[in-house]
Formats: structure tokens, sequence, C-alpha cells
């Protein structure tokens, strides 16, 4: 397994840093762009890999620095990220720095609330599902976040550790339902369950 492309890094870290710029201008949360943290996008990169995910779904795209961590490592698998947000201008920020960093065809941005695009997908065809959204919206979701993974797929919640409260109840729901859940503190801690 290769690095991550420099060039796609460069974007990544020139996102990362105006989003922190943005993000402290900003009190109240649902304003700021919320970039997942380089450690925990090199985490997801990796995780991706190791699992040879071809069938990635991310729900909340935001500015697309996840999105191009996924995307990078779809590149090296050969598959492809479906992300789902429902801001119209995240997504348009996302798509502009895909195309920079030579990602775009690896991945469809969907304008669509990820419960409802999760429950479109059909049974077992996601290989790796990643969750950085509004954290209090997973249970209702379910059983669509385990239901989409085939055996062997992997599921990573973002904010199991900044936010244990909101994640408690996805992180019960995965405790009955799959075999191995764990969180890993990189970021701002990743919540990670294995479908056997």
């Amino acid at each position: 397994m290769a690095g991550m492309d420099d060039v796609v890094q460069a974007i990544i870290d020139r996102v990362t840093e105006a989003a922190a710029r943005h993000d402290a201008t900003k009190e109240d949360r649902l304003e700021r762009w919320r970039v997942l943290e380089p450690d925990a996008g090199r985490f997801v990169w990796f995780i991706a890999q190791t699992v040879g995910a071809r069938n990635i779904v991310e729900v909340g795209t935001s500015r697309g620095v996840s999105t191009m961590w996924l995307a990078d490592a779809a590149r090296a698998t050969g598959g492809r990220v479906i992300s789902y947000d429902t801001d119209p201008d995240a997504q348009r920020d996302a798509a502009a720095v895909l195309a920079e960093a030579g990602l775009a065809d690896h991945v469809e941005l969907r304008l669509q609330d990820g419960g409802t695009g999760l429950a479109a997908l059909g049974d077992g065809e996601v290989d790796l599902l990643f969750l950085d959204a509004e954290r209090t919206e997973y249970p209702s979701w379910w059983p669509h976040p385990v239901r989409v993974l085939r055996t062997g797929g992997v599921l990573v919640a973002d904010n199991a550790l900044s936010h244990p409260d909101e994640i408690a109840p996805l992180r019960d729901l995965l405790v009955r339902d799959l075999t191995a859940v764990t969180t890993i503190p990189v970021g701002k801690g990743e919540l990670v369950a294995l479908r056997r």
C-alpha cells in the first residue's frame, strides 16, 4: 500500500487549515465546516485499503476532506465513494476540491439525507460505511447502517470521544447486532464496528 498522493495531501492540508480559520469565527456548530482531523483521515484511508473497500459510503461530505481521504483509498482499491450530505454549498465546495485533486471520477456526491440514502442501498453492498453527520439521527436509520454492510464490512463513526453521549445509542445498537466494536482514539474518536 503506497502513501497518500502528494497532490491530494496538499489539498487536504489547505482545506483543513481554511476550515480551522473559518470554524474559529463561528459559535454555532452548525455553521462550522467540521472537517475530519488529519489523524482520523489517515485512519479511515488506511482502513479502506486494509479491507479492500471498493464500495465506500460516506454520510457527511462537509467540505470534502474526509471524502478525499476515502476517494484516494478507493482509487487504490479500484473502488468508488458515494457521499451523502444535505448542504448544497458544502457539496459544491467538495466537488471543486475533488476535481482539483483528480478524484472526481471516484466519487458520486448525492445531495440527500444519509438515512434516506442508506435505506435505498441493497443488502450487503457496502464495504466501508463512514458516518460523520448528525449523530443523534443514526439510531433512527436502523437497521440500514448494518444491513448495507457486507460480511467483513466495517462501519466507522466519527466523534466517539468528543460526543460520547450522542454516539452511545449507535454504539449500543452496534454491540447488539455486530460482533466486534471498539473505539480508536484518533481525531475526535472513531467508533469502529466489523460485520462478521
